[in-house]
This record gives structure tokens, C-alpha cells and sequence, in this order.
């Protein structure tokens, strides 16, 4: 197997203190760390993805004009609303200063008419760079960590299933948006059904 880890989103903005924090986020990035050494001892790839959004991205209520967190519509499509977050060149958009250094970045959500949470494809279906990359790479196997559970960590991990990839998702290496404990269960869930595998950290053999 050739494996990658990917790193979905651990960006400023998303992290405590941020503009869309994720509580408890610092928590995972010992835990990515450690992954990010074994890999790169391996010399197998790291990748992290990063929400790269122009100031007048839709999604934003600020631009659409909706309340932060109510559900409404953007081109055809069911969108949250979300506070200005990751513009492109900002502090919020680096990734946390205390995450190691990764091989690759991959951009998302730089089109402004359509939200992006997968690493690999758009909510319209437009595709980023990810599965190339992973192609020319030669990886089968992903080892997915990050932010958040129940967004971007989930979409990412479906649409790889759905390219064929074969997915391990880190459980200690995951945090959700929402505080309730049940939306990250169900996220968890929804992946498993799909033929994600869900482990802990300590219990990942490479």
C-alpha cells in the first residue's frame, strides 16, 4: 500500500480563537504530529487541505446578507451561513502555527458562488488538485485528520470512498464544529456505513 496522511483544515480561523472556532481543536494537533513524524519516517506524503476563500465568497453572511448558522440558498444549493473565515492571504487562512510541516497544500473554496468542505470536489462538483496529486503519488491508502468532523473531515472522507481510495479516519485527530457529541457519533457513523475505518491514533500500524 502506498499511503498518505491528509490533514483536512487545520487552519488559524478554524482553531481557538479563531473567526469559526472548533472547540477543543488544539487538542488534536499533538496527535497529527506525531502522525506527520511516522509519515514522513516512512517518506510517505503529507497533505494538508486549506479553505482559501476570496473576501466576497458568498457562503459568508456578511456578503449574502443571511445570519451566521441559519440554513438558506446559494446557487440552487442548501448553504450555512458562516461568519468571514480562511480569506485567502490572511492570518485565519495559515495553517496553526503549531502544526508541523507538511508536503503539499492543497486549496479549496476559492470560487465565490459555491461553498467548498471536501478536499476533493466543490458542493457543484468542481474538482481541486487532490486526487491528481494523489494519483501522481501513487497513493491508495488515506489516513485522514483534522477540522471539523461533521463538515469538512466528513465530505472529504466520503468523496475519497467514492474515488476508491481506502480510508482510515483518526478519531483522536478529529474535532467537531457543533458541541453536541451526537453530530460527531453520526458523522462517524455515516463514514463507517461508506467503508471508512475508524481508529485511534495509538492503534494505527505503520
Amino acid at each position: 500500500m502506498n499511503k498518505a496522511l491528509l490533514i483536512v483544515d487545520v487552519q488559524n480561523d478554524f482553531c481557538e480563537g479563531g473567526s469559526l472556532e472548533v472547540k477543543n481543536s488544539l487538542n488534536i494537533i499533538p496527535v497529527i504530529n506525531k502522525l506527520i513524524d511516522r509519515f514522513k519516517k516512512q517518506s510517505w506524503p503529507v497533505i494538508a487541505t486549506k479553505d482559501w476563500h476570496p473576501s466576497n465568497h458568498r457562503s459568508f453572511a456578511s456578503v449574502s446578507g443571511g445570519k451566521v448558522g441559519e440554513l438558506g440558498e446559494l446557487n440552487g444549493l442548501p448553504q450555512i451561513w458562516w461568519p468571514d473565515h480562511c480569506v485567502q492571504g490572511t492570518k485565519g487562512a495559515k495553517l496553526h502555527p503549531d502544526l508541523k510541516s507538511v508536503d503539499f497544500v492543497i486549496h479549496k473554496g476559492s470560487n465565490p458562488e459555491v461553498d467548498s468542505y471536501s478536499g476533493f470536489f466543490s458542493a457543484s462538483g468542481e474538482a481541486t488538485t487532490l486526487d491528481d496529486l494523489l494519483k501522481k503519488q501513487k497513493i491508495d491508502t488515506l489516513y485522514i485528520a483534522g477540522l471539523a468532523i461533521d463538515y469538512c473531515v466528513k465530505f472529504t472522507v466520503l468523496d475519497a470512498l467514492s474515488l476508491g481510495y481506502k480510508v482510515i479516519v483518526i478519531k483522536d485527530g478529529c474535532q467537531g464544529v457543533n458541541l453536541n457529541p451526537e453530530d460527531s457519533q453520526l458523522a462517524f457513523s455515516e463514514m463507517m456505513e461508506k467503508g471508512a475505518i475508524i481508529l485511534s491514533s495509538t492503534k494505527i500500524e505503520i
